[in-house]
């Protein structure tokens, strides 16, 4: 069983009570707990504290996080002893060792909030490496190091400044970082260390050199995180919508209001938006096949399919998803190639398969909670547009 551990305490002076202080909207700790529990390596994540608010901010980020890969979070108490400013690290690490089941664990500081899942999972395949008994995180650093003696005289230590290397040229050397470090229980006790044996190090980007020490480490620090987390965000942005080929809607709540309207004769009437007729014509421009698999079967949808030279039209169907399928197959695309606009549980399932899922604000919330994008356009007012805007903006 691999277990991660990262202690934090709420006695901290430079910046009080800094690991629940909100870094780019979320607790400080939460960057390192997201990391670990994102890991597939780490079985359990277990936060020590001694601190009550920390505890409970910890709980309520976990009933809030949506991720279910959180349920991994574990807060526990620590010892007042071993949460003192002269308490090692290795202290907390042994408290816990004594308390606690597990074959392999890995130390995280959560002054490291620009660690990864990723750094983790490299870190451990390292470890499953033969002859390897510790990892440890590192940074790569291409400075010139210089001692300086007691009378002012300098030495170079890493390179010949008669021959001084350029920075490509330059292989450099490496610090640790303090994000990581793994370990097995048994080495931890025997030795009372957090690394011991043959150690190997896996080295991490550049940005991560630095620590939340000081407020001005915080300043730097979380710019770097915002940039990481909005370039993220562009790049997931881009995927969803950029591959996109065909386009598909459901009928009732997405290009209409939902509401049933009758005439005095008793005629069915649904209120449409010429926005979204206009949209579906964009989107046939762009090479996108366009149309609608809605449960329903009436001749008001087919009459508005025709009106929008629709290249699909699919009613009365209950299973969405294997007659998406029986689509992709017929004109050569995937389901990461599709669009779906849905607003109810039977769109679900297919909402869940696609490359691109999108809902309007009248929907069921269980829909709502599983698509990339919720419009703020109500559904027959221009909803399915917004969407489609949205998917154009990203092929641009």
């Amino acid at each position: 069983m691999n277990v991660a551990f990262i202690p934090v305490r709420g006695g901290s002076k430079s910046i009080p009570l800094k690991n629940i202080k909100p870094m780019c909207g979320k607790p400080l700790v939460y960057w390192t707990v997201a990391a670990a529990c994102g890991c597939a390596k780490i079985d359990k994540v277990y936060v020590a504290t001694d601190s009550e608010k920390i505890r409970e901010t910890l709980l309520e980020v976990k009933q809030q996080e949506k991720n279910e890969a959180f349920q991994k979070l574990e807060v526990i108490g620590r010892s007042a002893e071993s949460a003192s400013d002269t308490a090692s690290t290795e202290f907390a690490m042994l408290e816990f060792a004594n308390e606690h089941a597990f074959d392999h664990i890995v130390l995280i500081q959560a002054t490291s909030p620009l660690l990864t899942a990723e750094d983790l999972d490299r870190g451990f395949a390292l470890y499953e490496e033969a002859d390897t008994d510790s990892v440890l995180s590192v940074v790569r650093q291409k400075r010139f190091n210089w001692k300086v003696a007691k009378d002012g005289t300098a030495q170079a230590l890493n390179y010949d400044y008669f021959h001084r290397p350029r920075r490509q040229e330059f292989d450099g050397y490496c610090v640790e970082n303090g994000a990581f470090y793994i370990t097995s229980k048994e080495r931890l006790c025997e030795t009372g260390n957090r690394i011991s044996g043959k150690v190997k190090a896996v080295e991490m980007s550049e940005d991560t050199f630095f620590e939340i020490d000081e407020p001005s480490d915080w300043q730097i620090i979380e710019k770097m995180l915002e940039r990481r987390l909005h370039g993220a965000q562009e790049k997931t942005d881009q995927d969803e919508k950029k591959a996109i080929k065909m386009f598909l809607t459901d009928c009732d709540g997405c290009l209409t209001d939902g509401g049933m309207y009758y005439s005095e004769n008793g005629d069915e009437l649904k209120k449409f938006s010429t926005l979204d007729g206009l949209g579906m014509r964009l989107m046939r421009e762009k090479g996108i096949l366009c149309g609608i698999v809605t449960g329903e079967n009436t001749k008001l949808v087919a009459r508005r399919a025709e009106k929008l030279h629709l290249d699909i039209l699919k009613m009365g169907i209950k299973d969405k998803l294997s007659v998406v399928k029986e689509l992709c197959g017929q004109y050569g695309i995937s389901l990461q190639e599709v669009a779906y606009v849905g607003d109810d549980i039977n769109d679900k399932e297919l909402l869940a398969a696609v490359g691109f899922s999108a809902s309007v604000p009248g929907a069921m919330d269980e829909v709502k909670e599983i698509v990339a994008y919720v419009t703020k356009r109500q559904g027959g007012s221009g909803a399915v547009r917004e969407v489609i805007e949205c998917i154009l903006s990203g092929r641009k």
